[in-house]
């Protein structure tokens, strides 16, 4: 599958190179819209990640990212944050972790206990 905006390499974890490649399809299409409605760069601060990895930042044992179904997008100001969330939303997107510099998306509907639950917004 060819990306209009973003190349695998973006969504390595930084432990494994090459390890874009792992991140769900359905989930990066949705992306690439996203980034096309709200016409500004996204820059991916975390992908696809290992377990090892996942565990080294913090993230949580039925992590999406290790399932390659999460990004977390840098965020400069307010207004960018408005525009990427907005996008988000606007292609389906219904799962967001936002934070001071990024946005936390996913698309898993499923964690270790069976399910996620959907249309959340928490903060970190």
């Amino acid at each position: 599958m060819s990306l209009k905006y973003f190349k695998y390499e973006e969504f390595d974890s930084p432990d494994v190179p090459g390890s874009g490649k792992y991140m769900d399809a359905d989930f990066l299409k949705m992306l690439d819209n996203a980034r096309d409605i709200a016409g500004i760069p996204f820059k991916i601060n975390s992908g696809w990640r290992t377990i090892e990895h996942n565990q080294e930042v913090g993230g949580k044992p039925g992590s999406s990212h290790i399932v390659g179904k999460a990004v977390d997008i840098s965020i400069k100001n307010s207004r960018e944050r408005h525009i990427i969330l907005s996008a988000l939303q606007d292609v389906g997107f219904n799962r967001f972790g936002i934070a001071k510099t990024f946005i936390h998306v996913d698309s898993d509907g499923e964690d270790y206990d069976g399910h996620k639950i959907p249309d959340v917004i928490w903060v970190y």
